[in-house]
């Protein structure tokens, strides 16, 4: 898919589906021409620079570092069209004015699209953030194909995608320490053609984890919004009827 295609790619985060499997929820789905939340003309321009950077530089250099590799890895890619100046800004605008909506659950916004060079639409994968409604968690219907994290209040890992959720008490959010900010994070990779196999099943889970960290700094969560700096990259045993909350397992 070409640049300037991938440039006006917006990720429409909308209603969670209640009582299914949360990737359902977290993970993000492109809409090619629609506008994403907000008023994309009130966002300051991108900055000049490359059409095309490595993944170090991708999404505004979250992945700088060994985490580079892990992200070419999943989308078996090592040269993306650039994104992610704004995304952060525009991740944690959607989330305040979601959370102070006073509704259970709102949609997000895009932190960055991972836009292949040469690939073809359905290379194309990305992350998103958007705040999910307490029975999304609560009511998961334990899927073979989908291990469970302890890691937040969930986390979970499919065959190209992952989702991270955990609650934020921040200064900024006003009533949040008696009623804290609902954040789910969703990661697909895009690449459909990768096998499924336990090293890129937790690079995918590095990955969410990566920038769920970032969104609850920037919103300077209290406690990092109850997540590791490094990721827990053991699953629940398998064959639970329902997965345990991080409390049940420690």
């Amino acid at each position: 898919m070409h640049t300037e295609e991938a440039g006006n790619a917006r990720m429409k985060v909308g209603k969670s589906v209640r009582g299914g499997s949360a990737l359902s929820i977290a993970v993000f789905v492109l809409v090619f021409g629609v506008g994403a939340a907000g008023c994309i003309s009130d966002r300051p321009e991108e900055p000049e620079g490359p059409l095309y950077v490595g993944a170090e530089e991708v999404c505004d250099g979250l992945f700088a570092g060994p985490m580079a590799k892990k992200v070419e890895s999943v989308t078996d890619a090592t040269v993306f069209g650039r994104s992610g100046a704004h995304g952060m800004q525009d991740v944690v605008e959607a989330l305040k004015e979601g959370y102070a909506s006073g509704h259970s659950w709102a949609g997000g916004d895009k932190l960055c699209v991972l836009d292949p060079k040469g690939g073809k639409q359905g290379d194309v994968g990305g992350l998103s953030f958007s705040m999910y409604a307490p029975q999304d968690v609560r009511d998961i219907r334990p899927s073979a194909d989908i291990d469970y994290y302890p890691m937040g209040k969930l986390s979970e890992v499919g065959r190209g995608n992952a989702g991270l959720y955990f609650e934020c008490v921040s200064p900024h959010l006003k009533g949040s320490e008696e009623t804290p900010l609902r954040i789910a994070g969703g990661f697909g990779r895009g690449n459909k053609r990768a096998p499924d196999t336990r090293e890129l099943r937790d690079a995918n889970l590095e990955i969410i984890h990566r920038a769920s960290l970032a969104v609850a700094k920037e919103l300077q969560c209290e406690n990092n919004g109850g997540l590791p700096e490094k990721p827990v990259l053991r699953p629940f045993k398998k064959g639970m009827s329902t997965p345990p909350s991080p409390k049940a397992s420690a």
